[in-house]
């Protein structure tokens, strides 16, 4: 891991990202519902292979961020560039083609189809054919077929799915559905990987097995991660930046030793210390 370095826009980016833009950025964001105020002045910057993290209570406004950033909701106010585009007018569609790819806490495979037309339908970013070659088996239509099967299977490979690549998805154990989950997300050739609590539900092997899979996500695909996670241990071991929310506010950003010894976030999130 690298060190972070302050940039002029207060975010905080690795050293090593540091001579490109970020991959992804919001300005000031917000949203209403309402006379409500969920999330407000919402600043933070993605390195182009930075694993970063944002915590907080519950309803401090962490899912709302990323509905924000896949437009499942429409900010009130401020900007997000997505490798410096503007993502204004953009639809969840047209920023999953962008780069933009999404996990969900709650696992959302199609749970009838086996685990590999799973990671099929994650690759129609890359390998598209029309509707006409389709129905009628056209030649074009076999040869994308051919390259699918054997670009999910790849994918597979590298988690250790193989084997299960037939199998029906609703019948995988819980930890093999959520890394699913993942090389589904990966099949749409992300830049940016947004993961909802990848670890809810997870026993203490699964979850360490997952950090070591994030990292290595990072380390083969080149490309950035932010997730939203409530295990303190997956957070600390494998971010390089967390960003604390409470009440749709950031009130702490940093590395996770600055994190782990800022006073607000050791009382209100990380337990507070005991006297003596």
């Amino acid at each position: 891991m690298s060190g972070l370095v302050p940039q002029p826009s207060e975010n905080l980016l690795p050293e090593r990202d540091l001579s490109e833009t970020p991959i992804l950025e919001t300005r000031r964001l917000g949203i209403d519902f309402g006379g409500l105020t969920a999330v407000n002045n919402f600043s933070l910057a993605l390195g182009r292979t930075e694993i970063s993290g944002i915590i907080g209570p519950n309803g401090a406004g962490k899912t709302t961020v990323f509905n924000l950033l896949t437009k499942v909701y429409q900010p009130s106010r401020g900007a997000i560039l997505l490798d410096d585009h503007d993502t204004a007018d953009m639809t969840t569609v047209q920023l999953s083609k962008a780069g933009l790819a999404r996990t969900f806490q709650n696992i959302r495979l199609f749970g009838n189809l086996s685990v590999i037309d799973n990671v099929k339908i994650g690759l129609h970013n890359l390998i598209p054919y029309g509707l006409f070659s389709g129905i009628f088996r056209l030649p074009r239509y076999w040869k994308n077929e051919k390259q699918m099967n054997e670009k999910a299977m790849e994918l597979l490979t590298l988690f250790s799915m193989q084997d299960m690549a037939e199998h029906q998805a609703s019948s995988l154990p819980y930890g093999a559905q959520r890394r699913l989950e993942i090389v589904r997300a990966l099949a749409t050739n992300p830049s940016v990987l947004l993961l909802d609590e990848p670890a809810a539900g997870m026993n203490p092997s699964e979850t360490s097995e997952l950090m070591e899979n994030i990292v290595k996500v990072r380390d083969i695909f080149k490309i950035a991660i932010l997730l939203i996670e409530h295990d303190m241990n997956l957070v600390m071991g494998i971010c390089e930046g967390i960003c604390v929310l409470n009440f749709g506010e950031i009130i702490a950003k940093g590395t996770p030793e600055q994190i782990r010894t800022h006073p607000g976030v050791i009382e209100a999130y990380l337990g507070k210390r005991k006297e003596g």
